[in-house]
């Protein structure tokens, strides 16, 4: 015959049980799923953006962006690089537009400081609502480089070589797109694929 006490314990464990299985879901509701193993969000990298807020760039899932790396005192290609996200943005519907993010990641963040990057936003006339330009600690330049799939190389007099790409992430941060076709007029394949993840 089962005593009382061990019929009460019994009775807690199963409420205890039960009130797990109701709050756990509530616990996680507001928290992101898992990311994927190919996310390039797996990599831990801390971003310090225009308005000098330090905070890891997997911050940025939960939309499509359009990513690429650039420095703010390159005069040749870099500039290219921010009308190719322009022209990605001009390509799309105004609701379309708002659903996508552009991120500018410097490679020389020992100068690009958050006035250098706030400079440059201003000065290139990008929507600081939709555009991100941040920078990495030195130290994870090659990391997100690698990542991406940019090859970069610094020069003597301070500048540069480095690939123009822009690199389409999904909301999840796999890299589902990417064009080296950089300028004012968009890749109309990389527009599509924009599109698609929309």
């Amino acid at each position: 015959m089962t005593s009382m006490k061990t019929f009460t314990a019994r009775a807690a464990i199963a409420l205890a049980a039960a009130t797990l299985a109701f709050i756990a879901p509530l616990a996680t509701a507001g928290k992101p799923a898992p990311l994927p193993g190919d996310s390039v969000y797996k990599l831990a990298l801390p971003l310090t953006d225009a308005q000098g807020r330090t905070q890891d760039w997997s911050t940025l899932q939960g939309k499509p962006r359009v990513v690429a790396m650039f420095y703010t005192s390159c005069q040749y290609m870099c500039p290219l690089i921010v009308e190719s996200g322009k022209a990605v943005e001009r390509a799309l519907p105004p609701a379309e537009r708002a659903k996508v993010g552009v991120v500018l990641i410097s490679l020389d963040p020992k100068h690009d400081t958050p006035a250098q990057l706030k400079a440059m936003a201003k000065q290139r006339h990008v929507d600081p609502t939709q555009w991100t330009l941040a920078a990495p600690a030195p130290d994870d330049v090659r990391k997100v480089a690698g990542v991406l799939g940019v090859r970069y190389r610094e020069l003597a007099d301070g500048n540069f070589n480095h690939t123009s790409a822009l690199v389409l992430l999904d909301a999840k941060g796999r890299i589902v797109a990417r064009t080296e076709q950089v300028g004012a007029k968009p890749d109309p394949e990389f527009v599509k694929a924009v599109r698609a993840q929309l």
